[in-house]
């Protein structure tokens, strides 16, 4: 049960942040610090700000990273119809800016290659829908190791080669190759969709990485007589039964609903209004009856403290400049 739910990951990591910021945690307690560590990997909080390398580490980050960007994006695409040519679609470096709000240093290789299963043969700097965008790049982040294989295994069946020498990936160092797409000479043919199979099925079986389901995947290509390798990541994408598999995203007829953030927003206008229309009414007041904006934020007790450290030193650095200007 440990090693399936990755638990030694999150005690290194705990063990980590502990040490690095042991000062500041001495202050309210080991026991507190723990405590909170492992609420927020509950939550999926967990790897919000955080380095690439942490944020893929498990299957339970990566469900928690698309979540998260999937929460804090979905306006992007919403009401979309009405002026989707002018706000809510996005070129792939556009999106990949979104990815580094969250996780500074996403790499752009990862987002490519979501775009470029949704764009397939169109220029990369073409515009696509969010929803688009977010079941494409669910599939690459999720399922990235399974998909390097599939792209060896795609090519090896186009080259005739016997697909069992096909080397699954054993490395989880983090670093993604380069995915070279796959030659589709003729994008009509790919290859014959039963053999494709075989031969994932047998890749599912001995990988020890993340997978669609394999019913799922068999019921996908028993449809067709041939599959591209870009038509597969496609169907991947559209599949709303690998999408519910993975858990991390709601169906897209709900991709815009989020009934709990909607009400937080909601409160938040509600306050915003009633400040802006008690303003003017106030202005002459004794300014100890303007409200003071303290709003509640709840923070991972190790990386805010950190980025603390470092902001109130540029900030010192800041003044130090300032006084040397005036004087």
């Amino acid at each position: 049960f440990a090693a399936q739910r990755h638990v030694l990951t999150y005690m290194e990591d705990a063990v980590s942040q502990l040490l690095e910021n042991r000062e500041d945690i001495s202050q309210y307690g080991i026991a507190r610090f723990f405590t909170e560590y492992f609420n927020s990997v509950r939550q999926g909080t967990h790897i919000l700000f955080r380095e690439f390398s942490f944020v893929q580490a498990t299957p339970h980050n990566r469900a928690s990273f698309l979540r998260t960007f999937w929460r804090c994006f979905r306006t992007v695409g919403k009401n979309g119809g009405k002026y989707s040519s002018i706000c809510y679609l996005l070129t792939a470096e556009e999106y990949h800016c979104l990815l580094q709000l969250l996780c500074p240093d996403f790499p752009m290789e990862l987002t490519q290659k979501a775009a470029r299963i949704v764009l397939m043969d169109d220029a990369m700097d073409c515009l696509m829908s969010f929803s688009d965008f977010l079941f494409a790049f669910q599939i690459q982040f999720y399922y990235s190791e399974f998909l390097e294989s599939v792209a060896a295994i795609y090519q090896d069946l186009l080259a005739g080669k016997n697909p069992n020498t096909v080397i699954v990936p054993t490395s989880s160092s983090g670093q993604h190759r380069q995915r070279q797409p796959p030659n589709d000479c003729n994008p009509l043919e790919g290859v014959e969709a039963s053999l494709f199979y075989q031969c994932l099925e047998s890749l599912c079986d001995r990988s020890k990485y993340s997978c669609p389901p394999s019913a799922l995947v068999k019921e996908m290509l028993s449809s067709v007589q041939r599959m591209t390798f870009y038509g597969f990541l496609m169907a991947l994408a559209k599949d709303q039964g690998i999408n519910r598999a993975l858990g991390a995203l709601p169906d897209k007829g709900d991709l815009f609903l989020d009934p709990a953030m909607d009400q937080e927003l909601e409160k938040l206008v509600a306050q915003v209004s009633g400040l802006s229309v008690s303003g003017p009414a106030s202005s002459n007041a004794d300014t100890a009856n303007i409200p003071i904006r303290n709003s509640p934020r709840i923070n991972s007790p190790w990386k805010p403290l950190h980025h603390r450290r470092k902001m109130d030193a540029e900030s010192e650095g800041s003044n130090e400049e300032t006084d040397s200007s005036e004087n």
